[in-house]
């Protein structure tokens, strides 16, 4: 039987060596509270000016304070790429039938 979210505990970032995952970013120690798949992330942590460190599972471990940083730049490059709506953009007034 499955225990609800909420009654569930919270598994942090933990191996199978029961050890907490550390942040995958070149000289820091602190513990990562984020599990990112590499592929994705790669391009904003570059941006970032982030260097980390590659595993082989393909995936980013990251602490709060990095994930906070690559997060700003993701949000920042998806807001350059957001579809807008046609009458948002447009100049151009239209005359309806009735408006002389």
């Amino acid at each position: 039987m499955k225990l609800p979210k909420e009654l569930r505990e919270k598994k942090e970032l933990t191996g199978s060596s029961g050890k907490g995952k550390r942040c995958s970013v070149k000289d820091c120690n602190k513990k990562a509270i984020r599990s990112l798949n590499e592929n994705k992330w790669a391009i904003y942590l570059e941006k970032a000016d982030l260097k980390y460190d590659e595993n082989k599972n393909r995936k980013i471990y990251l602490c709060k304070e990095h994930y906070k940083d690559a997060n700003k730049i993701r949000k920042s490059e998806e807001k350059l790429y957001q579809k807008k709506g046609f009458l948002d953009n447009s100049t151009a007034t239209r005359k309806g039938k009735w408006d002389y």
